[in-house]
């Protein structure tokens, strides 16, 4: 009784301090890490897990619901908690690699995870970024974790028992522990993956009691081997034990290395130290609000706010830092692609198709240092694989199409960030355009018939053709603005400016969409536009069909010029939902998503569309892009388990949210531009890494006043229908003056249109 009272009592500490803390700008209490959580296989609302992780982090932690090896490792409606992982999972799809868990338990002992597992309640859970607690019901015992970039600490509080334990579970594919008791410590490593690893990979663990040991033990699948202290098998682990008073705290520190056991105590050693368990805590609260605080969002209803920073919060957890700091604080990385350690930085944890479009922009807008390391991380990746990454997790994995490191490396390029070596990441980029990489997804599959044709064919055993053809013509574009800033040779500026219209060469006159085509040069038989697969990717024909990024002008004239563009555009909201999974075979969760969002056709829930509400901007019709992205934001996103319509996938769809909030959006990366929207909050003041801040204003703004009746910029009239990357990042204030009824005539005219290829 005295530990669920305390239990509460802590609970009811930490919402008086949060209320507190709001009123000085404790950003973190706006952010709720279970947003996205109550996700199944069937649908999506986010597919997402408590990541209980400092930005950026290369450990994550989180309680774990399913079973070991299972991708949805957090379900918000399981009731049970079978452990607390140090996970590097990106998506579920996915899936984990070098995760180890702790679990503590009393009574009898249980060190399965079966048997361990513990009912919980969400009511007695508390879960911020920095900060996870969490009682157990059927051990009587409280958890709460405190996560560091590469470490973290354990608060556990027990019952009086003369039996209670932790059990370590080092999980399957090979693994090894060793408990010393002598040091109060416990190390060992994991080797469970999902693919993308080199033969010697392992993440090196150890952990440091403050309590002595009074029972050891280690287990290798079912069978438990008392006072064995040392172990390495398929599936290992290790149990401590300890008698405990009534409320008696139990610290644990622990940290991990994908280099070594030596610079895993090292990585333990610098970032806790002597630290208390608040002090992490604290630390890790305010890197939080240190990043978060770069967005200042006011004049928005509790859910707006909600919402924002819990999106913003997961637009900055990846890609995930996956270097570390030598004995001489250098940087130094375990490679993922050759199992080398060497010196520089690396990431990884990323599906570049689902990121290009606007989280890994956001960060060329607001983090260019750590973008500059990205960018080096980039070109380590390729010197040691050959290839430049597309889906890394943790080395080359085969997911997704494209050759969208193309998009990455020029948005970083043209938007001034310097710093790592653009000659080599551009010689990768070069290659890609001539190579199939390792794996379906690296390079360009099916490059032979693109560069020959100027399209990949429907017919010659290449799935996903027309989606390629399209994402391969959008890279063409970001090399030739490489090229021409590289000042390369003017045979090479011309290729990729005719390759960048191969877009054309699947653009179907009769329907007005793109749609694939043989090799012999005829469309594809039969086609129905509601086809999902097939020649496109997770999404159908009106979906890829707005896909030209680079030239929508020059897609708005094959369609018959802007006024046929505005109403193809009209036709993907009206549309009924219908669709046909033959592809599949069945309807896979992201038809699902669609289907029930009452937005037609529109199907925010997958990337490749998200871009198409700010298309109007193009077409001189600005307002029906203002009226149709307060309607995606106001009714696809919410701060609960549920707040997504589809797969969140490595904060793409939360920069979605983030950039549509401020009023802006990253249409074409590889461009300077931002297109304009409908900013959500009355007031949004951003602090850029050079200190200078922009005020962006919109004070009568509300849920009917989503349109933009005009906009100054420092004071002078503002008529584009786009912002400027270097002006925005000189500062200054922006004022959006916002009604309830559209001005048709702002934004109309074509001097005012964003960039389009072929001109306005």
């Amino acid at each position: 009784m005295q530990t669920l009272l305390r239990s509460f009592l802590c609970t009811l500490i930490i919402a008086q301090t949060a209320f507190a803390q709001v009123t000085a700008t404790d950003y973190t209490q706006f952010v709720n890490p279970l947003m996205g959580t109550d996700s199944r296989h069937e649908l999506s609302a986010g597919n997402t897990y408590p990541a209980i992780a400092t930005p950026w982090g290369m450990n994550f932690w989180c309680p774990q619901t399913g079973k070991n090896g299972d991708g949805w490792m957090y379900m918000y409606t399981a009731n049970k908690i079978r452990g607390f992982k140090q996970t590097h999972q990106p998506s579920p799809w996915i899936n984990d690699y070098g995760m180890f868990s702790i679990m503590p338990v009393t009574g009898k002992l249980k060190f399965t995870e079966d048997e361990r597992q513990s009912w919980f309640s969400h009511k007695a859970e508390v879960v911020k970024p920095h900060y996870y607690s969490v009682y157990l019901a059927d051990h009587d015992t409280q958890v709460e974790i405190a996560p560091t970039e590469r470490a973290a600490q354990f608060r556990l509080t027990f019952p009086k028992t003369d039996s209670a334990f932790v059990v370590i579970d080092a999980f399957a594919k090979g693994s090894y522990i060793k408990i010393i008791p002598e040091q109060q410590k416990i190390i060992g490593y994991s080797t469970q993956n999902s693919g993308g690893v080199p033969l010697n990979f392992r993440n090196y663990f150890e952990l440091h009691f403050d309590k002595p040991f009074t029972y050891t033990a280690t287990w290798s699948n079912k069978k438990l081997s008392k006072g064995t202290l040392e172990l390495k098998d398929e599936h290992v682990g290790a149990v401590i034990g300890f008698k405990t008073k009534k409320g008696e705290e139990v610290h644990i520190k622990v940290a991990s290395s994908f280099i070594s056991a030596e610079q895993a105590a090292r990585n333990l050693s610098r970032e806790l130290g002597n630290d208390s368990f608040t002090a992490t805590m604290q630390k890790g609260q305010n890197a939080w609000n240190r990043e978060l605080g770069r967005l200042k969002a006011e004049g928005g209803t509790d859910a707006q706010m909600r919402t924002f920073y819990s999106c913003l919060y997961r637009a900055l957890l990846f890609p995930r830092k996956f270097y570390e700091y030598d004995a001489q604080n250098n940087v130094v990385h375990y490679s993922p692609y050759n199992g080398q350690v060497l010196p520089g930085y690396m990431f990884t944890d990323n599906g570049f198709w689902d990121t290009f479009r606007s989280a890994i922009p956001f960060f060329t807008l607001m983090y260019p240092t750590l973008n500059s390391q990205i960018m080096e991380g980039l070109a380590n990746a390729y010197k040691e694989s050959g290839f430049l990454p597309e889906w890394a997790s943790p080395g080359h994995r085969d997911c997704m199409i494209g050759s969208n490191s193309a998009s990455l490396i020029a948005d970083s390029y043209i938007k001034g960030i310097r710093g790592y070596d653009i000659n080599t990441l551009y010689e990768a980029i070069l290659k890609n355009t001539e190579h199939a990489g390792p794996v379906s997804s690296v390079g360009r599959f099916g490059h032979e018939y693109y560069n020959e044709l100027g399209y990949v064919p429907y017919d010659v055993k290449v799935n996903e053709n027309a989606a390629r053809t399209l994402e391969y013509a959008y890279a063409d574009f970001c090399i030739w603005q490489l090229a021409k800033t590289l000042k390369r040779p003017e045979s090479e500026v011309a290729l990729f400016a005719k390759r960048n219209q191969n877009y054309h060469n699947l653009f179907d006159p009769e329907t007005k969409l793109m749609r694939g085509k043989n090799k012999a040069g005829d469309f594809q038989k039969p086609f129905n536009p509601f086809k999902w697969g097939d020649a496109f990717t997770e999404g159908n024909s009106w979906h890829y069909t707005w896909s030209v990024f680079h030239d929508i002008n020059g897609l708005s004239n094959l369609m018959g010029g802007r006024a046929a563009f505005a109403q193809k555009l009209d036709s993907v909201f009206v549309l009924p939902p219908v669709y046909d999974e033959s592809y599949y075979g069945f309807v896979i969760h992201e038809i699902r998503e669609m289907q029930i969002m009452n937005m037609g056709q529109y199907a925010h829930g997958n990337q490749p569309i998200q871009h198409m509400p700010y298309l109007y901007n193009y077409a001189g019709q600005p307002w029906k892009s203002q009226y149709w992205i307060r309607q995606i934001m106001d009714k696809l996103y919410q701060p609960t388990p549920d707040g997504y319509c589809g797969d969140e996938d490595n904060g793409q769809t939360s920069a979605w949210y983030v950039f549509s909030a401020l009023g802006f959006y990253p249409v074409c990366p590889g461009t300077t531009q931002y297109v304009i929207g409908s900013p959500l909050f009355k007031r949004m003041i951003m602090t850029f890494e050079n200190g200078k801040k922009l005020t962006i204003n919109a004070p009568n703004n509300g849920a009917q006043q989503v349109y933009v009746d005009q906009v100054t910029l420092n004071g002078k009239p503002h008529t584009l229908n786009y912002l400027e990357h270097h002006t925005l990042q000189q500062g200054g204030t922006l004022n959006f003056g916002m009604s309830s009824k559209p001005n048709l005539t702002r934004g109309t005219q074509a001097s005012s249109f964003p960039y389009s290829f072929s001109g306005k």
